[in-house]
């Protein structure tokens, strides 16, 4: 896989401890507690924080500092006993690859359920009893009544939430990398939004940078305006298809705070990144089809209960269709539609505006004139200018309307526009001819009166006959 199709939280992660900024209390309580194992009170240690503040990545940075082989599970996905105590407990009491030291990543221990799980707690508490190796785990909720037993045999060390500051300045870094005009307002902005989550500004930017050369606050605001931290699309869309049950992809898709219609485009999105399988993808898009013909019945019916069955075709049908348990990584896409409708949004107001002026100059409706009229006006402003100078200045557009309809002849045209208002005398001097006119036509009506007082008596009238 070439470096540019590399999710940007992979290529961007930090390799080394000196990479690891922002968090040297936590590295440091670590790293000594690792130096010293065995000798120490506890023999596992427990990272706690945030999601995306690195904890995972701190790990992976302190065994390849100090040599260690890492031996990784997510205890959401391996919940039974049988699969911790095969794997976790096999590799205790064993040297690695090479005669390498090995340390053991339990990830997620917060996703672990005492009840539901299956005597998953028991058998870490139990790998950590017998352990002959260091046993690190992560949790985002560390203070869950679950994990009490955890937390009293371990070394509890809390990974804080990154700066806005310094998450600022790793953005900084990725853009001049992936050679991208971004503007500080606009990483602020990014880096405001993912309060201390870097892996999600890290996943703000590559999504807002998809296609683009240059970055805006208003571009950021307008792409970010759809999302939600407390779930946003991307954790939701990695629940979804990484989930093992209809169950699960339900309750991700419940939790999400997207609306039912923008789920379903970021899904359609990244169907294809997800499965590779054309099978997979028959049933996949099969399933999210029928979904789209139950919203678009509750459309036209208003029959909401309807809503129920889309939801369970658009995540528990997405999810299930894939028959394959290999997991990839991947970078998940904004729904290009709603993309190109934002980069449109001020082309087609503009637009708009234009079909108003037209319906207001002809007397026809604004449907008629953005259907019917502009692209005929497209074809004149696009090939003979001249015309188009004359009429954009007969029906007073401005230069954006002028823009929008002749393309790249547009400043040949306003041109043109510019050159005819010159020979077209001033609103100011036609209103004072104007006025000078109306002088001169009141004159004549004064000489009668003129005539009448020079020769009383010869008027015509019963006047003339009065005494």
């Amino acid at each position: 896989m070439g470096s540019s199709n590399i999710p940007w939280i992979f290529k961007y992660r930090p390799r080394t401890l000196s990479d690891y900024i922002d968090q040297e209390e936590a590295k440091n309580k670590l790293i000594e507690w690792i130096k010293r194992f065995p000798n120490t009170e506890y023999k596992a240690a427990l990272l706690y924080g945030p999601p995306g503040t690195g904890k995972t990545t701190l790990v992976e940075c302190l065994a390849r500092d100090l040599g260690y082989e890492v031996v990784e599970m997510n205890a959401s996905d391996f919940r039974r006993m049988q699969d911790i105590e095969r794997i976790a407990i096999a590799s205790a009491d064993k040297a690695g690859l090479f005669g390498r030291r090995r340390l053991i990543l339990l990830d997620e221990v917060d996703g672990i359920n005492a009840k539901a799980d299956l005597g998953g707690l028991e058998a870490v508490l139990r790998l950590i009893e017998i352990t002959r190796v260091p046993v690190i785990m992560t949790a985002n909720d560390p203070w869950s009544p679950n994990l009490r037993p955890l937390r009293n045999v371990s070394l509890a060390i809390e990974v804080k939430k990154l700066s806005e500051g310094n998450v600022v300045k790793l953005l900084k870094k990725i853009c001049l990398s992936e050679k991208i005009e971004c503007d500080d307002e606009a990483l602020k902005e990014i880096a405001r939004r993912s309060e201390g989550d870097l892996r999600s500004a890290i996943n703000d930017l590559e999504s807002v940078a998809r296609g683009v050369k240059k970055i805006s606050l208003d571009y950021v605001r307008e792409i970010l305006g759809y999302r939600d931290r407390e779930r946003n699309p991307f954790e939701t869309l990695g629940r979804i298809f990484s989930a093992r049950s209809a169950r699960a992809a339900k309750a991700a898709a419940g939790s999400s705070q997207l609306d039912n219609e923008m789920l379903m485009q970021w899904i359609n999105e990244n169907i294809p990144a997800q499965m590779q399988d054309p099978e997979d993808l028959w049933r996949a898009y099969e399933a999210l089809s029928r979904a789209d013909v139950y919203m678009g019945r509750i459309v036209k019916t208003g029959n909401w209960d309807l809503l129920s069955y889309a939801i369970d075709l658009m995540s528990a049908g997405v999810a299930m269709a894939k028959k394959s348990t290999e997991r990839r990584w991947v970078s998940y896409r904004f729904p290009e539609k709603i993309r190109l409708m934002m980069r449109t949004k001020e082309a087609r107001g503009v637009r708009d505006d234009i079909a108003r002026l037209i319906a207001s100059h002809d007397k026809i409706s604004t449907s008629t004139a953005k259907n019917h009229v502009i692209p005929y006006l497209m074809i004149i402003f696009r090939n003979n200018p001249t015309e188009a100078a004359k009429i954009a200045l007969g029906m007073k557009m401005s230069d954006t309307m002028i823009e929008y309809l002749a393309g790249p002849r547009a400043k040949e045209v306003i041109s043109i526009v510019k050159e005819l208002e010159k020979k077209i005398p001033s609103r100011e001097s036609v209103e004072k001819k104007q006025v000078e006119a109306k002088t001169e036509a009141k004159k004549p009506e004064q000489q009668p009166k003129t005539r009448k007082e020079e020769k009383p008596g010869k008027g015509v009238g019963l006047d003339r006959f009065i005494k």
